[in-house]
């Protein structure tokens, strides 16, 4: 039986991003980084923290008394999934679309442009 990918909330995302950069966190840890962005109550990270535990997104350490959470949800299986819905709901299932609208309203570097049209060099290549 496959099993069910797990859609982050909009919140999650976000304690999802401060896990896979620190790696490891307690709940405090999260709050810190969450505040340099947002105004985020600390028992609202905390209750989120403990919702993404049941739900399967992190695991937790509870061998001290400070618990120490880490991502089990990987980031590029994530953004891999989060951006196929994207793609199927809002741009009609049209990577091309996704990709216009995205050059169109972000100024890239030429670095990313340069391995943008690698990529595309390499998808050409390989088809």
């Amino acid at each position: 039986m496959p099993t069910k990918q797990i859609k982050p909330t909009e919140s999650e995302l976000e304690i999802l991003q401060v896990l896979w950069n620190k790696g490891t966190a307690t709940v405090r840890d999260v709050h810190e980084e969450l505040l340099k962005t947002k105004d985020a109550g600390y028992t609202t990270t905390l209750k989120l923290m403990q919702i993404m535990f049941e739900k399967g997104l992190v695991k937790r350490n509870d061998s001290s008394k400070t618990h120490i959470y880490q991502a089990i949800a990987s980031k590029e299986k994530t953004q891999k999934h989060m951006l196929g819905k994207m793609i199927d709901t809002l741009f009609g299932g049209s990577p091309t679309q996704l990709v216009m609208q995205a050059l169109g309203n972000h100024k890239a570097s030429k670095e990313e442009l340069d391995a943008i049209q690698q990529m595309i060099d390499n998808l050409k290549n390989n088809s």
